[in-house]
């Protein structure tokens, strides 16, 4: 109850009207306009209200005017309140308006700073006429750093140089370029020169070219990884955007970039947002300010490779060639320009010893024509320059060994077939000086591959391989054309045989010999390549050729793959497969592995593999003697050997089972379930015979039943 209803129930007692506030408002308007007591004007109210006679007042003059002075309290109050209210409405409002400013100034921002189309680093600081006066003498600047590429040196000027004299949409790269040439004749070095002098004379706003390596997309998994590297490279604060490996990348990315070469945009089919300054790809339809497309503005976008242009359309399409601004090539260096950049890195050579060493190297003419001629090996410029490498590592080797030399000089010469160290009288042979690299690793491939009981095919085949590379690494750098041998393999055999031990031999073995980065076995099978529903079998084939890139890819059983015509996650698991070796055939074994029959069959009913995998190697059931040498070796391995009686009736049993049914004895796994089950027989035998030799297999241990 209110307080004025309290005072109200006082002042009328149980016998006052049902009086609201408002009658009582009511009330006080009439007697103002006609006078009357308050109590007067509540009957004449309830009167008109209900017809009948109000009650008679039963409070004099005194308690009406305290009643009207309470009433007048409460209005004043109702007042107060009110404008109290209208006071904090009016700040909440100002408040609200200044809110809405502030998000309002920040959206835009954030428009500003991440939507695509405005996040294109400008490359250039000036445009038109006052541009093109500050690439003048450019060419005779880069000229007399690099030697032997004037035409190169002219194009590439010329392809900086041409979008500020050409229209182009405020969206579109600067310019795309293609550079290709032989190796080692200074494409990276030439482009980084020249974005360094084009920031120094004020035309670029950055030195710095960012580098995407393409070869790290290989398949549509890594899409999503390509577009945050994509943006982050059109966000850099670096002019030009290098872009390396091209033929080794998945399709889809580079149809993106010629896109973005030929429109100067890119759409994206996924939508994105920023988070923490990443590109990040969301499923919320109500995300805001998404990124919708990716934009080349202010960027020049370079393709450098080895490859002719032809290789570039074919890989990229006629349309992306059409679309390039300049094509720029090296050329193969002359004598006279080699000659110039070995006495460069002769000088530059005499100051790193200088510095690192405390020595006053001289280098003589003998010694600077043995690095020039480095290039004959097919080396280009890598073979001069690795050349002057060599001689400060053995200088440095010098002096961390020879203590008891104390002059001040050293110098370096050609004599006698081989470059030499000077050091007072002596001579000495730079290669003492040069470690030859660690060989630990082919020594016990080859210990392992020798110890293997038979397989003398399989071992000749392997030790050929090693042959075939080394004879084609000396055709390389006698600057000979060399060939390259289809490494993918197919073993036949039935179980037991050795095919996942060779397998493993193999890897190390290419590895050692450098004809592989990883050396790593990777074991397979149909469940680890062919999914359960639709859209999951290329992904899984993918990620398992990725984990073996650089080593040997092992599927066992791999005719399981197909299953007939009907089996579509089997053929989509072989297609991405034979799609896979073909991307990666560099740096990539695949070994299939089966019965002799079915695997003839499988690659019967796919040509595609077929045509993949010339190297058939037939693994061959073990003889029975050959069983019996696995036998010694596996009972060694555990601790155990094989008593001379029971060699004889062991391989009796090893004979008639091979002849009998080789396929389901097992061959190798024969033997180490025979030699398992002796040492178990063996324990319970020695319980009655505690003197018995505990490490010694007799025939009683073997069960020949």
């Amino acid at each position: 109850m209110s307080d004025l209803e309290q005072q109200m129930n006082k002042l009328f007692g149980g016998n006052r009207a049902n009086y609201s506030v408002n009658d009582i408002e009511e009330a006080k308007k009439r007697q103002k306009k006609y006078g009357g007591t308050l109590y007067d004007n509540l009957s004449a109210i309830t009167q008109e209200r209900t017809g009948q006679k109000p009650l008679a007042p039963i409070m004099g003059a005194e308690e009406t005017a305290a009643a009207t002075g309470m009433l007048a309290a409460s209005e004043n109050n109702l007042n107060a309140a009110s404008a109290d209210l209208e006071r904090l409405s009016n700040t909440m409002s100002a408040n609200a308006a200044e809110i809405n400013a502030t998000l309002g100034e920040l959206n835009k921002n954030l428009r500003n700073d991440f939507t695509i189309e405005k996040t294109g680093s400008q490359a250039v600081v000036k445009e038109g006429s006052a541009a093109l006066d500050s690439f003048e003498g450019l060419q005779d600047t880069l000229k007399e750093k690099v030697y032997g590429q004037d035409e190169f040196i002219k194009k590439l000027t010329i392809a900086f140089k041409r979008p500020f004299v050409s229209e182009r949409d405020h969206n579109d790269a600067m310019n795309s370029i293609f550079i290709s040439g032989p190796a080692c004749t200074g494409k990276h070095y030439t482009l980084e020169l020249i974005t360094g002098e084009l920031a120094t004379r004020n035309i670029l706003t950055s030195p710095d070219v960012y580098r995407m390596d393409l070869s790290l997309y290989p398949t549509t998994a890594e899409e999503k990884l390509f577009i945050q590297d994509l943006y982050s490279a059109l966000r850099s604060k670096a002019a030009v955007i290098l872009f390396e490996n091209f033929a080794s990348c998945n399709v889809a990315m580079l149809s993106r970039l010629a896109e973005l070469a030929a429109n100067g945009e890119s759409m994206l089919s996924d939508r994105y947002v920023m988070q923490n300054g990443q590109l990040v790809g969301v499923n919320n339809a109500l995300a805001g300010e998404t990124v919708g497309s990716l934009e080349a503005a202010g960027k020049y976008l370079v393709f450098m490779g080895t490859e002719p242009v032809s290789k570039l359309a074919d890989i990229m399409g006629a349309p992306f060639v059409n679309s390039l601004g300049d094509i720029c090539l090296t050329q193969a260096l002359d004598s006279d320009s080699v000659k110039k950049i070995a006495k460069v890195l002769s000088e530059q050579l005499k100051a790193r010893v200088s510095k690192q060493l405390d020595y006053e190297l001289t280098v003589d003419e003998a010694f600077d024509e043995y690095a020039a001629s480095c290039t004959s090996k097919n080396r280009a410029l890598k073979g001069v320059i690795d050349a002057y490498e060599d001689a400060l590592k053995a200088l440095s080797e010098f002096k961390l060994e020879r203590d008891d030399y104390k002059e001040k000089s050293v110098g370096l010469t050609y004599e006698d077939g081989s470059a030499v160290i000077i050091a007072g009288e002596e001579h000495i042979p730079m290669r003492s000086f040069i470690s030859e690299g660690y060989s630990g690793e082919m020594e016990a491939v080859e210990k392992e591959l020798d110890g293997i009981v038979g397989l003398v095919k399989i071992k000749d085949y392997i030790h050929g391989l090693k042959e075939y590379y080394e004879v084609q690494a000396r055709r390389r750098e006698e600057g000979l054309k060399a060939g390259e041998l289809n490494r993918h393999m197919i073993f036949t055999g039935n179980p037991g045989t050795g095919k996942t031990t060779i397998a493993r031999i193999v890897s190390r073995y290419l590895k050692a010999i450098g004809i592989l980065s990883g050396g790593q076995l990777v074991e397979v099978s149909r469940g680890d390549l062919v999914g359960r529903y639709v859209g999951h079998t290329a992904p899984l084939v993918n990620q398992v050729i990725k984990s073996a890139i650089g080593g040997v890819l092992f599927i066992d059983e791999a005719y399981s793959l197909y299953r007939g015509e009907e089996d579509s996650f089997g053929l989509e698991a072989i297609d991405t497969l034979v799609k896979g070796i073909e991307d990666n055939r560099d740096n990539l074994i695949v070994i299939l592995a089966g019965y002799s029959k079915e695997m003839e069959e499988f690659l019967e009913a796919n040509s595609g593999l077929k045509s993949r995998f010339p190297n058939i190697i037939d693994f061959p059931d073990y003889t029975g003697e050959e069983l019996l040498a696995i036998a010694d070796i596996t009972a060694k391995s555990k601790g155990y050997s094989i008593d001379e009686g029971a060699r004889k009736p062991l391989l009796d049993f090893f004979n008639a089972t091979q002849l009998n049914n080789a396929r389901e004895a097992g061959n190798g796994r024969l033997v180490r379930n025979k030699i398992e089950e002796a040492i178990l027989n063996q324990s319970r035998r020695l319980v009655a015979e505690p003197g018995a030799d505990m490490s010694l297999l007799i025939e009683g241990d073997f069960d020949f039943d």
